[in-house]
């Protein structure tokens, strides 16, 4: 497990592109075979990809949690990043298993003893959690879809909210997918930070060789990274988060932190940002 401490704005100006992919970045969450864990020191999350190949794989606790087993003190998002047309995973939990289609979501409430995975990939986002809650598995007609934005604006898109207040019931973790339709490629836009909680986006569905421009950093002072399919962008509560790609997309949004009200927010006018 990668451990990656927490950030200040103050450390952005100057900053190198490699300073900041090695810092907001994360690359490879998924290898065939393993099970990748990042614990990031912004609100405790951890971030990993699950991909099986002919056998099952476990989920494991690393020695940075210090706990008997991975979900003693945590809850855990699941979403399947597979092909839009690929075959359900599974994931089981505690002996019961629960198949997930591409974009489908699995919550699993602290206490599970062990939990495994067939198929996939899965991306998986854990936060600390205080009680423990039902182990809930949604669909995308569950997840009540939203459509916003329009072509004019290049942003056409869907949202899933998967985990939050109104939705599946957690301690902390609130989680979605968005889907953005052909033709479409801006997120987010105008964009917004967080200041009571830290989120992550994870780039999917993306062709080889095409990219998503993830801005970041204070609105004053924004920075880029360029993210390929299957990559995550660590958003402290400091910064904003959006981006565009060369290519439609989507991508997984999840958050912890003080509260789980989304439409807690700081908006940004587009003509505020530098």
């Amino acid at each position: 497990m990668e451990v990656r401490h927490a950030t200040a704005p103050d450390q952005i100006p100057g900053a190198t592109t490699d300073w900041l992919r090695r810092r907001f970045l994360v690359e490879r969450l998924f290898v065939p075979g393993e099970v990748r864990l990042l614990y990031s020191h912004e609100d405790r999350i951890v971030v990993g990809g699950a991909q099986p190949g002919d056998t099952p794989l476990r989920l494991h606790s690393p020695d940075p949690l210090r706990s008997a087993y991975f979900l003693e003190r945590r809850e855990l998002g699941v979403v399947n990043v597979g092909e839009p047309d690929g075959e359900p995973g599974t994931v089981t939990v505690d002996g019961t298993p629960y198949a997930l289609a591409a974009k489908e979501c699995l919550y699993v409430g602290r206490g599970a003893l062990e939990v495994t995975f067939e198929g996939g990939p899965f991306y998986l986002v854990s936060t600390p959690a205080h009680a423990t809650l039902p182990t809930v598995r949604a669909t995308m007609e569950d997840a009540e879809p939203v459509r916003l934005g329009g072509r004019d604006g290049s942003n056409e898109r869907t949202i899933y909210k998967y985990i939050h207040a109104k939705g599946i019931q957690s301690c902390q973790l609130v989680l979605g997918v968005t889907v953005l339709e052909p033709g479409s490629m801006w997120n987010t836009m105008p964009c917004h930070t967080h200041e009571r909680r830290t989120e992550v986006y994870l780039y999917f569905d993306l062709p080889p060789g095409e990219r998503v421009i993830h801005l970041m950093g204070r609105p004053d002072e924004t920075r880029n990274l360029v993210v390929a399919d299957r990559q995550a962008v660590i958003s402290p509560p400091w910064s904003v988060h959006c981006g565009f790609g060369t290519r439609s997309y989507s991508f997984v949004w999840a958050m912890g932190g003080e509260n789980q009200a989304f439409e807690d927010m700081e908006q940004v006018a587009i003509g505020e940002m530098r």
